[in-house]
């Protein structure tokens, strides 16, 4: 076999994808599950279980362990089916949605989790947002069966109606709560009856073929009467599951099952084996990219510090988008036009890292970096090229950070800039007084950047609201224009950690009188990683 036909084999076995869904739905609950039905792990952590000497695998950070919520993206990798899965948990609190839309860029197909008793929640919608800009296929996982939970047709209903999206139910709850037995299989037509079971993979899962048999009537006598209604109703009404359409994604299968209990889970895994795509093409600006093409290609979409406190390291995650890796490769650095060498670059389970001696397009490599490489940069073999990246936000909340002990100022300033870089928070430098000023999408970032810049830094600063209630990045039409511009707004100016000029306003007013004022000057709300405005 040659090279070309090895390469087109190993990229039709990748399958790329995110967990996304409302915070406390059960996602994290549901990524050490999949690692345990992988055999990536052999006893699952739990979130909760914040005393306990176990954590889940993918909650690395100590302050994610203290919590019991996950604030950053993992990635894991682990063979199943004769397949290589990377499965990227993210964060579910909206006030880390920043951090997500970056991970959604990186993936081909998602993972949705529903809260049987909630239904759809509020960052449910917005993630499925940006995963309709991609056309990104979902799996729905619809969790916690075991608990008193909703009526499954009323789910499915919220679900078409509230996120716009087609539903294919492929498992069917027999019952709920207390009185949950199992799930029934459209496809297979067959019954798999439940049994409880937090920690390891149970292998005496019972299998009852067909809906009308006897052995059904015997052991769930008040709950199979309603399970054979609703699998009649469902048939004859509901859309059957369309792999085109499941691609295009307009359409998402649908499962039952209890994360906790390991039910439901070996389902979804198969589905992502069976109909997730495998790596496709990618926008690359110039041209598209075909993710079986020999030229190594690909994109930063993530970076993080201090994964080992020890070494004090920076990981710049890395989507491959063609060719292979191989230790020790020259590429190109787009945005500086020049060469670096990949000597050492990672795969990841959790925290768990090892070298890694061969990727193709879908895997994620870690790459150790001293502040070279930024979100959004793309490497290449040589071509010019540039894949499209997810943009900031303009954060709506600020703070003013400086040391208790004046000594610290230079790794507080360190500190910021890092994590700036890393996307945790923005970070943004006045133009007249070079104040180090945060911005965030939500409260709980600040408080994550103070916990890590105390354990990381070893920084103990001061936060105080500052006097800026928006931000705007700012293009100018001309060189005359920006110095009258500068000239005049001083006050009001700063850079991002690119170096890019913002435009820091007091209030809404205050902005929509300077944009009144300036009409030639541009004020986005959004940037593209990486851009130089």
């Amino acid at each position: 076999m040659n090279d070309s036909s090895d390469l087109a084999r190993d990229v039709a076995k990748r399958r790329t994808f995110a967990i996304i869904s409302h915070p406390d739905a059960g996602k994290t609950t549901l990524t050490e599950k999949l690692l345990l039905f992988g055999g990536a792990i052999q006893m699952a952590g739990t979130v909760k279980a914040r005393k306990s000497a176990r954590h889940a695998t993918s909650d690395w950070m100590e302050v994610e362990k203290q919590r019991g919520i996950s604030v950053t993206s993992s990635v894991m990798q682990f063979d199943y089916g004769g397949h290589t899965i990377n499965l990227l948990d993210t964060p579910g609190h909206q006030d880390f949605s920043e951090d997500t839309y970056r991970v959604l860029t990186a993936v081909d197909a998602a993972v949705m989790v529903i809260d049987a008793a909630k239904g759809v929640e509020a960052q449910t919608i917005k993630l499925l947002d940006v995963c309709r800009l991609r056309a990104t296929p979902i799996i729905t996982f619809v969790n916690k069966m075991d608990r008193e939970v909703r009526e499954p047709l009323a789910l499915l209903e919220e679900i078409e109606s509230v996120l716009a999206i087609d539903c294919a139910p492929i498992t069917w709850p027999l019952g709920m709560g207390k009185a949950f037995r199992g799930v029934f299989h459209l496809g297979t037509n067959r019954l798999m009856r439940f049994t409880p079971g937090e920690e390891r993979v149970s292998t005496d899962t019972e299998l009852i073929e067909g809906l009308d048999n006897p052995r059904l009537d015997a052991l769930f006598p008040d709950e199979v009467r309603a399970l054979r209604n609703d699998v009649d109703l469902i048939r004859s009404a509901s859309s059957p599951f369309s792999l085109a359409e499941f691609l295009a994604g307009r359409q998402s299968p649908v499962f039952f099952g209890s994360g906790i209990n390991n039910f439901g889970v070996q389902e979804i895994l198969q589905a992502l084996v069976d109909w997730a795509p495998p790596p496709l093409p990618r926008d690359a600006g110039a041209r598209d990219v075909l993710p079986t093409e020999a030229p190594f290609t690909g994109f930063v979409f993530k970076i993080q510090a201090n994964m080992d406190p020890k070494h004090r390291d920076r990981i710049a995650f890395f989507r491959v988008c063609s060719g292979r890796y191989a230790p020790g490769m020259k590429v190109m650095h787009v945005r500086d036009s020049r060469e670096m060498k990949l000597g050492n670059a990672l795969t990841f389970m959790a925290n768990e890292r090892v070298a890694s001696t061969d990727a193709v397009a879908g895997d994620i490599l870690g790459i150790h970096n001293h502040g070279q490489l930024q979100i959004g940069d793309t490497l290449t073999e040589g071509e010019k090229l540039g894949f499209k990246g997810i943009p900031y936000f303009a954060p709506e909340m600020f703070r003013t950070a400086r040391p208790r002990d004046p000594f610290k100022a230079k790794p507080l300033a360190k500190g910021l800039k890092e994590l700036g870089e890393e996307g945790a928070i923005q970070v943004f430098e006045m133009q007249v007084n070079n104040n180090l000023l945060l911005g965030a999408v939500g409260q709980l970032q600040f408080e994550i950047v103070a916990d890590r810049l105390a354990r990381e830094y070893k920084v103990d600063a001061i936060y105080e609201q500052a006097s800026v209630a928006t931000a705007r990045w700012l293009t100018y039409p001309d060189e005359t224009t920006r110095r009258n511009f500068e000239r005049e707004q001083s006050a009001a100016l700063g850079t991002d950690v690119d170096g890019n000029p913002v435009f820091l306003a007091t209030n809404k007013y205050n902005l929509q009188v300077t944009m009144e004022r300036w009409p030639k000057v541009g004020f986005h709300a959004t940037r593209e990683h990486g851009q130089k405005l």
